[in-house]
């Protein structure tokens, strides 16, 4: 059996820092908490779980508290978890199973992480990351912002959950950090352009927001998911600001880089909807459903735009088309995702009535 030091940063995280570390505790042999300035309990909080609580002065750099954690760690392998994420029961099971059996000679352990949900509990974003990485291996944390942890070695990929269950979000913070680095004069990476764009979009900056998704997509290098991922946004933009020539051509841009991703598909479907051309916008709904994700693919990856999304937009596109029995069809589909969705339920009835 491997044992296993969990490392976590947190500041004025008293709402949610309990039920996370609750959810660790049978799992991690010691636990690492550096505070980076809490003005709340979270302090107390964590002092019900462990006694090795540090501070550490903010400086405006995510990785650098991250990596200080890191360093207090004594165990065989660091798990790295953030205040509003949480272990779920069958997860903790999972991970317990792995602590038992896992191969000393792995270097990294990759989970997926549950990002974003909607009211009915339904999974929206997920992605997979680095999650349990041998200490011995020092690997370090880069970037001061949208930070990211740099492995090699033997890696193994895991079905394993990590759940994300934000409360808040100071949506402010991080462009702020982005803003102060120009102001010193910095050299932006691909990443970093592409990460700050997010931001400025984020904040309503939309007209910035394309500048910088602009320089980031013409850059060489960079993730080739957060180039499709870009140009998804980039449309987005130009759709908030009106432009809808330039949004289509970001959306088509996509296709540089890959074959259509279900997310880029009901972009386009919407647009032609939108123009009540219901029969093309039916073509790239439909090919939204078909999207199957390769295994190894880490990026960014919104489930309803499989599920959900494309069959309800496709009810409607039958609907105007007049193929009844499609259009319920589908919206059966979308029902089992979201049972209690009100314009679904409004669907089914008024389709109904045209039996």
């Amino acid at each position: 059996m491997i044992t296993i030091s969990l490392c976590m940063i947190v500041k004025d995280e008293e709402a949610t820092l309990w039920n996370c570390l609750n959810s660790a505790k049978d799992i991690a042999d010691e636990m690492i908490i550096v505070d980076t300035g809490s003005t709340d309990r979270s302090k107390e909080i964590a002092k019900e779980f462990t006694d090795k609580i540090y501070d550490f002065e903010w400086v405006g750099d995510f990785a650098a508290a991250r990596n200080y954690s890191f360093s207090h760690a004594t165990m065989e392998y660091i798990l790295w978890l953030d205040a509003d994420d949480v272990l779920l029961p069958e997860d903790q099971q999972k991970l317990l199973e792995l602590k038992n059996t896992l191969d000393p000679s792995i270097d990294s352990v990759s989970m997926i992480y549950n990002y974003g949900f909607d009211k009915y509990g339904n999974v929206t974003l997920s992605f997979r990351r680095n999650r349990l990485v041998k200490r011995s291996k020092n690997f370090q944390w880069y970037g001061d912002c949208h930070v990211y942890l740099q492995v090699n070695g033997e890696i193994l990929d895991t079905d394993i959950c990590v759940s994300h269950k934000r409360i808040h979000h100071s949506s402010g913070r991080n462009l702020a950090i982005y803003e102060k680095r120009i102001a010193k004069g910095d050299v932006f990476s691909p990443r970093d352009y592409y990460y700050y764009a997010k931001e400025l979009m984020e904040n309503g900056f939309h007209e910035k927001a394309i500048e910088n998704f602009n320089i980031f997509l013409n850059m060489k290098g960079g993730w080739r998911e957060d180039k499709i991922a870009a140009c998804g946004k980039l449309g987005d933009c130009y759709g908030k600001i009106g432009d809808v020539k330039k949004q289509k051509e970001a959306i088509f841009k996509s296709f540089e880089y890959d074959s259509p991703r279900p997310e880029i598909c009901c972009r386009l479907g919407n647009l032609l909807k939108k123009d009540r051309n219901y029969k093309a916008a039916k073509f790239w709904y439909e090919l939204a459903t078909k999207y199957e994700r390769p295994k190894d693919n880490w990026g960014f990856f919104n489930e309803a735009y499989t599920t959900w999304i494309p069959h309800l937009n496709l009810c409607v596109c039958y609907y105007y088309l007049g193929n009844y029995e499609k259009a319920y069809e589908h919206n059966e589909i979308a029902r089992e995702y979201r049972p209690q969705d009100k314009s679904i339920l409004y669907n089914k009835q008024l389709i109904e009535n045209k039996f």
